[in-house]
């Protein structure tokens, strides 16, 4: 076999991998084994691939709520992904975090946030730190082109023009911010003409072709690591799956979404490999791997323990050595109270 068509193939199997998880993610929110609201990735499978081969370990990535498939394809293993959702220990926030605060240091993904938006300034603040301290590392910052109206994009874009940082801005454009189509939100189509207004460099593409994702964002990462400066990206792309699944895709119609599921990016990299030489054979034996191995995460995830409260009062709150969680009054630096906590609070604390 090929070098290149063992590439797509490894490519092919994180894509499904991230397609069957979602997949399997959705029956078990149906199953209550999920709280909260659950984010799917099906659709856009070929970005989160594409771009992670881009780039380097030890790079910074931040995620928006619709993280699952970024945090896969950025190495985290599917049981301790799907234990997250089911609020187990074993999850990769402890179950703690959920399906839209999914994080691992390890493998510097930094979040899953779930505030619009609120997150790109972080990314920013990540990427001003690697360009102060010269560590070499690019950060890539994922977010909805919902996001492209709110002021932390703004602000995190504003200023990695201005300090050059060592950053790309990835739109993942998938055409509705909750169920409104961009043409009710934005006077320009082309979301890459903000770009100039932070002096930056704008590209935008279409994302189902996993290999054309790899070597369009290659670039604007090298061109980050050599000191550069920043890039944005809009990649447009199609989620399958309503917002979330609390809510019904009402709003679009159902020859829309048959129609851009002609692009579906798993089926495209899947006629790739059979145009390369592959056989069906060889494909199916490939999907059953990739089904045993994300069955494996759902046993996984039900057997685990749950989430442990105790957790919660060294992680969250601040203690005392007894374990009783107190309350702090807030302060500057120097000692001074800003005069927010009670009095009994702060004779407690005295």
């Amino acid at each position: 076999m090929a070098s290149g068509r063992d590439e797509l193939l490894r490519q092919y199997r994180q894509m499904q991998t991230i397609r069957r998880f979602e997949e399997e993610a959705a029956r078990g929110y149906a199953q209550a084994k999920i709280g909260g609201f659950l984010h799917l990735y099906i659709g856009q499978e070929a970005i989160a691939v594409g771009v992670n081969d881009a780039l380097e370990e030890q790079d910074y990535v931040f995620q928006t709520y619709r993280d699952h498939g970024t945090a896969i394809a950025r190495g985290m293993e599917p049981k301790h992904a799907m234990a997250e959702l089911f609020g187990k220990d074993a999850g990769c926030a402890r179950g703690l975090g959920g399906s839209m605060h999914f994080f691992d240091v390890e493998r510097n993904f930094l979040g899953g946030w779930a505030i619009i938006g609120g997150h790109i300034a972080v990314a920013a603040g990540a990427a001003f730190k690697s360009k102060y301290t010269g560590d070499g590392r690019v950060t890539v910052c994922f977010f909805g082109e919902g996001s492209t109206n709110i002021g932390g994009f703004h602000e995190g874009l504003s200023l990695a023009g201005l300090w050059k940082l060592p950053i790309v801005f990835i739109c993942e454009n998938n055409q509705y911010a909750m169920g409104t189509p961009m043409k009710r939100t934005s006077a320009i189509s082309d979301l890459t003409l903000k770009a100039q207004g932070y002096g930056m460099v704008g590209e935008r593409f279409d994302g189902h072709d996993v290999q054309l994702v790899r070597d369009r964002v290659k670039p604007a990462i090298d061109r980050a690591r050599r000191g550069e400066g920043p890039t944005f990206i809009e990649i447009n792309t199609y989620r399958f799956r309503g917002h979330s699944l609390s809510a019904p895709a009402k709003y679009r119609t159902r020859q829309e979404l048959e129609e851009r599921k002609r692009l579906d990016p798993c089926a495209v990299t899947r006629q790739q490999l059979k145009d390369a030489g592959m056989s069906e054979d060889e494909l199916v034996k490939v999907d059953a791997e990739v089904d045993e191995l994300i069955d494996e995460a759902v046993a996984f995830a039900d057997a685990a323990e749950p989430a442990k409260e105790e957790l919660v009062f060294s992680t969250v709150y601040a203690t005392r050595q007894h374990g009783t969680p107190t309350l702090r009054a807030t302060g500057y630096p120097d000692g001074r109270e800003t005069g927010h906590a009670s009095d009994a609070a702060k004779q407690e604390n005295a």
